[in-house]
């Protein structure tokens, strides 16, 4: 009966697909209504938006929720086991009992039951928060109790402010984190964060079964292996239930929008957007540095950043391994434990306390109390107050091992891990001591000890003053680096040892290799060559920069590795390599159709507005070229190699080198003659970028028999002859469109004007070239009007090989 119903229901939904086309863009789905390939649902306030996408390079579709200013980032999907391969035909709908499925060619491909409730108008709505819910219109309320599903009780990747994480064992619910596979597969991965009520409530990211990271436990106030960071925008909210912590939510705030991402490398980061919603900026990442990594430094073994090596052991305890210490063997006592009264106990502060693999918990017991009840187990190894709570009191005590121990940065101090050490290995450390002063006079104590509390208070001064100093250089240096290193080790392992197989391409730092860290995870590596024209500044520019800097036209840098001579760069790997490799190949040129060539134009002229205007740091690229646009798989552009990028205070000023270097072809004419670069610098680069799109054809070397002009003077005398569209690739004629082609050539040549006071800023370039009927500016000469000829041809094809390989420096000779 059950099975004839829903038949019933789903040759409804069939037939009212084939009778009706409903308008989808509102925030809601009623039963007569339905969703398929190319319809969304936004939410009220165009935060969110629902439908169907394709993920990465992916051929496959889900339904799935996404940011509307942002849609490369998805927070949740619904059918992440049931891809649908063939969208022909697929649909979302929700029956009258608010079931939701999505359906197509007869079958079920994914549903969702409600939750038992009956509805008698349930309806699909997309909220503000970002959860997709379904509520009966009828209902009084709407608060989510009274909801009949709700896409926040199914967590995918993302946790987003108002969506619990729950570990519920009474009703035996839980909520959590699980990554995607892989970037175009949000299938579950191998990777989750969760809560983990083991003693004590921590969050804990899991790979598999295995800890890699854990915050520490509870305190009452906060999870005490994670350094303190208040904000007024971040606020939690914890439910607790017999001290064990049931759900964990963080407070919807209409005017932040925020999320909480476990990537698909296992690595949890926090995200906010900035105040035009157009970006996201990192908040954190956890683990942020080694001594997160779960058992760094093995049992009894303690990490600190700030120490090299980052691991040493406890007091009282010494390496395993003496020779070569491996620190995953951890250390072993000094001196067994004497068991009873004669073992004592050693304060630690400031620390994540041990994992809690074997221990027992009293909440009621005093400090006192439970020192004495470690001491009655022989197997009792450290104990501690396990709450923060201004006199609360509690007693924890750990058996066997020590693991997982560090020193977090910023921590009070107030919470002290006592570890069991016998009387002897305390005593020996006071015995020298304790002999000294039993030697002398007592007035010589006296004396020395009052001088040893003035030298005691100098040093402590001291210690201040240089940590502070320290901790301001660590600042500063963060500012700089904030960026995972790697070792050589790893990355030559990557590549092949950097074999000739590997290389993928050569620029002005060195070769560049493609690298694998893992069967699904490939970079591209920049190793800078000992013959380069660039060399450590370029190199420190370069991470400098591009570390703050995150747009979707940007290529990611991933990591560094300084090791000896080498000097690496790590960067996501493009698929398509460059854009060069297409345009100005007679086969490949022809897989870029102009609606794809226009995509390339929007994208590039986005992500050199956010280099010159929306970017932390104002950035001139000084370097823009074809070779230094990098594809991803799905050919979107991303402006890459910033070795020789320079900041800005503001968008007219003006800057002088004496050092000029840059692509001739690309290079604005007053920075090639006399050194002056501005943000104008790179919309010449831009210009020239838009006309050899258009073309197929290099400015550089460009000849044309009829006249000895470069292609930006060829391009100004057909514009001026209104024959412009003579100008684009053969290879377009099947699919261009003229009033995009005229526009992108006149914009071009807006672009490349001779003088800088007569080109447009990016921000009138973008809307030049988004803006249909927009009546633009008329076009003055542009600079580098003559170069070339037919008759020496050769030659310049040899320059313009050569010029592409790399960057060309001129230094200015002044007299002294």
């Amino acid at each position: 009966m059950a099975y004839w119903h829903f038949t019933t229901f789903l040759c409804t939904i069939l037939h009212a697909v084939t009778l009706l086309k409903f308008s989808i863009g509102a925030d809601t789905l009623r039963p007569n209504q339905t969703i398929v390939n190319g319809q969304t649902l936004i939410s009220q306030s165009q935060i969110f938006e629902v439908g169907f996408f394709s993920p990465g390079a992916s051929a496959n579709s889900f339904l799935g929720i996404w940011y509307r200013n942002t849609p490369d980032v998805v927070c949740w999907v619904a059918n992440r086991n049931n891809p649908i391969t063939d969208p022909e035909g697929v649909f979302l709908a929700i029956a009258r009992n608010g079931a939701l499925v999505i359906s197509g060619a007869g079958r079920v491909i994914w549903s969702a039951n409600s939750s038992g409730r009956v509805a008698s108008n349930p309806i699909l709505q997309l909220l503000d928060t970002g959860n997709l819910v379904v509520v009966d219109e009828a209902g009084e309320s709407s608060s989510p109790k009274s909801y009949i599903w709700q896409s926040f009780d199914y967590p995918s990747d993302t946790r987003l402010p108002g969506m619990d994480m729950v570990d519920n064992t009474d009703t035996g619910q839980e909520k959590y984190l699980t990554s995607w596979r892989n970037s175009d597969d949000p299938s579950p991965g191998n990777f989750s964060y969760r809560i983990e009520n083991q003693g004590l409530a921590e969050m804990v990211i899991f790979q598999g079964t295995t800890k890699i990271y854990r915050t520490g436990q509870w305190n009452g106030l906060g999870f005490m292996g994670t350094p303190p960071y208040q904000s007024p925008a971040f606020k939690s909210n914890f439910e607790f239930k017999n001290d064990v912590l049931v759900s964990m939510s963080e407070i919807y705030n209409y005017s932040m929008v925020a999320r909480l991402r476990i990537e698909p490398s296992g690595i949890l980061q926090r995200y906010s957007m900035n105040e035009k919603k157009d970006k996201w900026n990192l908040v954190f990442t956890l683990p942020q540095d080694l001594c997160d990594n779960y058992g760094r430094c093995g049992p009894y073994g303690i990490c600190n950043t700030d120490k090299t090596p980052i691991c040493e052991c406890l007091k009282g305890f010494a390496p395993k391994a003496q020779q070569e210490w491996d620190w995953s063997s951890g250390c072993a006592r000094i001196r067994p434990l004497d068991c009873g009264d004669g073992d004592g106990f050693v304060g630690l502060s400031g620390v994540k306390f041990p994992d809690m693999l074997k221990f027992w918990l009293n909440t009621s017991m005093t400090i006192d109390e439970c020192r004495a009840e470690c001491l009655k187990n022989c197997n009792c190894t450290a104990y501690a107050n396990p709450y923060r709570t201004g006199g609360r009191s509690g007693c924890l005590i750990w058996f066997g091992d020590l693991i997982d121990i560090r020193e977090v940065p910023g921590a009070d101090n107030k919470q002290i891990l006592y570890i069991r050490l016998p009387v002897s290995e305390l005593e020996s450390t006071n015995l020298e001591k304790t002999q000294r002063k039993k030697k002398m006079p007592g007035k010589v104590r006296l004396t020395l000890a009052a001088a040893g509390v003035v030298f005691f208070c100098l040093i402590c001064c001291t210690t201040l003053v240089i940590r502070r100093l320290k901790r301001q250089a660590a600042e500063r240096k963060n500012e700089d680096l904030e960026l995972p290193l790697f070792r050589l080790s790893m990355i030559a392992a990557a590549t092949n040892n950097f074999s000739n197989g590997n290389m993928i391409g050569e620029g002005g730092f060195g070769l560049v290799y493609k690298g694998n860290l893992s069967a699904e995870e490939e970079i591209a590596v920049k190793r800078l060559s000992k013959t380069s024209t660039q060399g450590l500044e370029e190199f420190k520019n370069e991470v400098i920069l591009i570390v703050k800097l995150q747009h979707r036209n940007l290529v990611r840098l991933l990591g560094c590795c300084i090791e000896g001579e080498e000097r690496l760069l790590i960067y996501e790997y493009m698929q398509n390599g460059s854009l060069d490799y297409f345009v100005f190949d007679e086969t490949r040129r022809k897989l870029l159709t102009w609606p794809k060539r226009f995509d390339i134009i929007m994208g590039i002229a986005r992500g050199l507005l956010y280099l010159h205007h929306d970017s932390r740091l104002r950035i001139i690229h000084r370097d823009l070229k074809t070779s230094n646009i990098l594809l991803d798989a799905n050919l979107n552009p991303k402006i890459s190699d910033f070795g020789l990028a320079r900041t800005s205070g503001c968008d007219q000023s003006v800057d002088r080198t004496k050092r000029v270097v840059g692509t001739y072809g690309y290079m604005a004419p007053e920075y090639a003659i006399d050194g002056k670069f501005s943000v104008k610098s790179d919309v010449f680069s831009m210009g020239v970028l838009l006309l050899e799109i258009v073309s197929g054809k290099r400015n550089r070397g460009f000849t044309y028999c009829g006249h000895h002009h470069s292609l930006l003077g060829h391009a100004w005398l057909l514009w001026q002859e209104n024959k412009d569209l003579e100008l684009i690739d053969e290879c377009l004629n099947d699919t261009f469109v003229e009033s995009q082609v005229k526009r992108c050539i006149q914009v071009g040549l807006l672009c490349v004007q001779r003088f800088p006071e007569d080109r447009p800023v990016m921000s009138s370039v973008l809307f030049m070239l988004g803006s249909e009927g927009v009546v633009l500016p008329q076009p003055k000469e542009p600079g580098f009007f003559m170069e070339g000829s037919c008759s020496n041809s050769a030659e310049n094809h040899i320059r313009s090989t050569e010029s592409n390989k790399g960057s060309i420096t001129i230094t200015e000779l002044e007299p002294r």
